[in-house]
């Protein structure tokens, strides 16, 4: 089990050895985001910008004019919040290959707290115009990604948590861009879930299944572009549906599938497990967890009294 931010350091470092067009701009934060795994190894193709997000983003908009592939590195709340004029104006705008690598994302930050979590970038970037938004499950998932984002040409934001969370996906998963992944089947409800939640709730649904509660799982990888009939296949014939994400409510996925529902005029009754409109704060991850309804047993019993709601 390895955490997504040192599998980001790590999978960029191996793609520098080939791809000169790989550069890293980082914003002080390389010893938490990991991007110091490829400053050793590419020194000449790593900037260190200082606390100064905004000029990062310019940085990397006038390299990616010259050819280069930047990516760039700080905690996702300072990319969605303090850099995003620059990231409207200079990379969603002129659909600019500039790779924004949001460390350090919804509640796993430790004890930071709620100036440092990230927990409603979904609906920022979501709103964005030409953007693409992943939230990889695991470790496994997320090196697919990377890999497959080092290629792409246009604007892109990489959900990445610092804490390590059990792998969902095996050695054989290949990212299939704008696909829902199906987890398991079900005839009771359907979940859909993304980013690292997904790990969790796929622990809850196995509790469900022990309780004899038979759940359909989807994981939405790709939160933008998605493939919206690809996800209704999967909730069709479904009356019950609940979407969990370690984000806001608002704006992250139980909105992206409310919008599927409703586009296909589905009668299904939809439960969003997710942080009410507020903010989160300072405490142990699976405090938080918990506190927030994201742990798997608090997730299981969300599920269950709605099924009986």
């Amino acid at each position: 089990m390895k955490s997504q931010r040192a599998v980001w350091g790590d999978t960029l470092t191996e793609l520098g050895e080939t791809d000169k067009r790989i550069v890293i701009v980082d914003g002080d934060l390389a010893t938490s985001t990991m991007a110091v795994t490829f400053a050793k190894a590419h020194p000449e193709r790593f900037v260190e910008a200082g606390i100064a997000e905004q000029n990062m983003v310019g940085m990397a908009f006038g390299m990616s004019t010259l050819g280069y592939r930047p990516w760039l590195s700080s905690f996702g709340v300072f990319l969605t919040n303090r850099a995003l004029d620059q990231v409207r104006m200079l990379v969603s705008q002129t659909k600019a290959p500039v790779r924004l690598a949001a460390a350090y994302t919804g509640l796993l930050n430790g004890s930071a707290g709620k100036t440092h979590q990230d927990i409603e970038d979904f609906s920022i970037m979501r709103a964005m115009p030409n953007m693409t938004i992943l939230a990889p499950a695991d470790a496994v998932e997320a090196e697919a990604m990377i890999r497959w984002a080092a290629e792409y040409d246009g604007p892109l934001y990489l959900r990445l948590a610092r804490d390590a969370v059990a792998d969902v996906f095996g050695a054989d998963y290949v990212y299939e861009h704008g696909k829902p992944i199906s987890l398991r089947e079900g005839t009771d409800a359907v979940v859909v879930s993304t980013g690292v939640q997904t790990s969790r709730t796929v622990e809850a649904v196995q509790a469900l299944a022990d309780d004899g509660v038979s759940v359909r799982h989807i994981h939405v990888p790709t939160l933008k572009p998605l493939d919206e009939h690809a996800l209704w296949q999967h909730l069709d014939g479904m009356s019950r549906v609940f979407t969990v994400e370690e984000h806001s409510v608002i704006g992250g996925l139980g909105d992206v599938v409310s919008g599927v529902l409703s586009a296909q005029g589905a009668g299904a009754r939809q439960t969003r497990i997710g942080l009410a409109d507020g903010w989160s704060e300072s405490a142990p991850n699976d405090f938080l967890l918990d506190k927030y309804g994201l742990s798997p047993a608090r997730v299981a019993a969300s599920v269950a009294a709605g099924l009986q709601a």
